[in-house]
């Protein structure tokens, strides 16, 4: 059950931070604050780092870890890509990045708390990625 709930919830973790590295490169050409861009490239290199921790973690189990799911992959980029084009502003970006912050933290909070027998390291990794997403939509809400 232990090994079971560790692999399930490095897999979520894997897939969010993908989700959150791709949001971030998605408007990082249309951040006009140099301040706010260098906090997002910043915020890019941390989740970078976790998900290389995520990656060697799932290859000890054999597994190669999980991808965003395409249907909500698809919806991200549709809103920012629409939201963008209707108004290019660091308030948008702020705004997308902050409502994928906050459905970050919901979703890994789910899944830490539903796969309870998963190791401790796994568990500090979610809680690490659960930090930094909150950390992030917090930084940037001086731009909404």
């Amino acid at each position: 059950m232990i090994e079971q709930d560790t692999i399930r919830l490095l897999r979520e973790c894997d897939a969010g931070v993908k989700m959150g590295i791709s949001a971030i490169d998605e408007v990082l050409d249309y951040v006009k604050s140099d301040r706010l861009k260098q906090y997002l490239k910043d915020c890019k290199i941390a989740h970078q780092k976790l998900e290389t921790e995520i990656q060697e973690k799932l290859d000890r189990f054999g597994d190669e870890g999980k991808d965003p799911n395409p249907i909500a992959q698809g919806m991200s980029w549709m809103k920012t890509n629409f939201k963008l084009m209707m108004h290019e502003s660091d308030h948008t970006i702020a705004d997308l990045i902050t409502d994928g912050c906050d459905m970050g933290v919901k979703s890994l909070s789910k899944y830490l708390n539903q796969y309870k027998a998963a190791d401790e390291v796994s568990k500090d990794i979610a809680k690490r990625l659960i930090s930094l997403e909150e950390d992030l939509g917090k930084e940037i809400r001086g731009y909404l």
